[in-house]
Formats: C-alpha cells, sequence, structure tokens
C-alpha cells in the first residue's frame, strides 16, 4: 500500500476511494429505499412473510416504481466494484481475486434478473422462471459464496483481519436467510430471506468504505 501513496497516481487512487465510498453506500440507500417504498405503496403485501424480490415481480402493482431504486441500486453496485478493481489492482492475490469474483456476481445479479424477472407466482415452469432460479440465482449464489470465502481467506492472509470478519459474517448471513427461509416458519420467511438478500448489498458498502478509510489512514502515516 506505501507504493502507491508514494506514487505519482496517489491523488487519483483516493479520489477514486471517496468515490467508492459514496457508491457503496448509495447502494445500500437505494435498496433499502425500494424495499420501504415498495412495500409501504404494495397493498396487502406482508414483508414479514414475503420474499423482497416479490416487490419487483412481472405481476407486482409498485415494480416500476421498486425498479427505479434497484436500479440506482444496481448502477451504484457495479460502479462500486469496478472502481475497487482499479484500486485493487496493487493489492496481492487472492484478495484481489475475491473482489473480482464479487464484481462478477453483481454484474450477473444486475443483468440477469433485469432479463428474467420471476412472476409473483414463483417457479411456474417457464423457461423465463427456469432462467431466473436455475440459472441467474445458481450463478449468483455460487458468485456469492465463493468472492466471500476467497475475499475472508485473502483478508487474514494479508493482515486484514477486520475485513476478514466482516467477509465472514456477511456469509454467515447469507447461509441463515438461506437455510433459514426454508426451515423456519411462513410468517417470518421474509425477515429470514432478507438476511440473504441484504448480506451482499450491505457488505458492498463496507468494502466502499473500508478501502477509503485504508487509503485515508496510509495517508495520515506519510
Amino acid at each position: 500500500m506505501e507504493a502507491v501513496m508514494d506514487s505519482k497516481y496517489a491523488g487519483l487512487i483516493r479520489r477514486i476511494g471517496t468515490w467508492t465510498m459514496i457508491l457503496g453506500i448509495l447502494n445500500l440507500v437505494f435498496y433499502i429505499l425500494h424495499d420501504v417504498i415498495g412495500a409501504m405503496n404494495y397493498s396487502g403485501y406482508k414483508w414479514m412473510e414475503q420474499a423482497v424480490s416479490d416487490l419487483t415481480a412481472e405481476d407486482s402493482p409498485v415494480r416500476e416504481t421498486a425498479k427505479i431504486f434497484t436500479g440506482l441500486h444496481g448502477k451504484c453496485s457495479i460502479i462500486t466494484c469496478v472502481l475497487l478493481c482499479v484500486m485493487l489492482k496493487y493489492i496481492r492475490k487472492p484478495l484481489r481475486v475475491g473482489i473480482y469474483l464479487f464484481t462478477g456476481m453483481h454484474a450477473v445479479s444486475n443483468v440477469g434478473y433485469d432479463l428474467f424477472p420471476l412472476s409473483g407466482k414463483g417457479y411456474d415452469g417457464t423457461f423465463q422462471s427456469f432462467m431466473h432460479v436455475y440459472v441467474i440465482t445458481a450463478a449468483v449464489v455460487i458468485l456469492s459464496i465463493a468472492s466471500l470465502v476467497v475475499i475472508a481467506v485473502g483478508s487474514f492472509r494479508d493482515g486484514r483481519k477486520k475485513l476478514g470478519i466482516l467477509a465472514l459474517v456477511a456469509l454467515g448471513c447469507m447461509f441463515f436467510g438461506a437455510v433459514g427461509s426454508g426451515a423456519l416458519p411462513k410468517a417470518v420467511f421474509g425477515i429470514v430471506e432478507r438476511f440473504s438478500t441484504y448480506s451482499a448489498v450491505a457488505f458492498t458498502a463496507v468494502l466502499g468504505v473500508y478501502w477509503k478509510m485504508c487509503f485515508d489512514g496510509e495517508k495520515k502515516k506519510s
């Protein structure tokens, strides 16, 4: 990291770090807004029982409103991760590889779910539903798990214990949401399912803030 701070690109890297923090936080804010505003305007929607994806389902009465916020969330998340990839070309593997995988997950999620939205009835056997559940969701889950594991391992090996712990917390929330949504009563399905959906979104914000703080810390030392 010191080599980066001493280079002629130090100022540019710090500015990029500022934008990763801002966009990372906005990614989380817009996702929360889609959830809250969508639920408030969806008559009969029970957020404790229903999945957050119901808000953007094809037959959702708040689909267009919710998608405005998910669109903004998606753009912020992708740009945050791309900027991180630019900054972190100076960071050693496997942490850098983990960030690349995490960026790929966001790309697949944003493009895939837009192309193949699920209907409010859930899986109905159509090609669109098959792509949503068995292709896009499977790819997002695999990339999410792989990226968080690699980021955690790379963080601990690189002496970044806090980031490693946060990656494991995000991974734990993801597993809890996936397992709990099927094992726990339907009355709390929506609550448990949100542990999974929010884990990657929140961790994106964590990455943006963490690297901004890292570069600011190096600046103070220099």
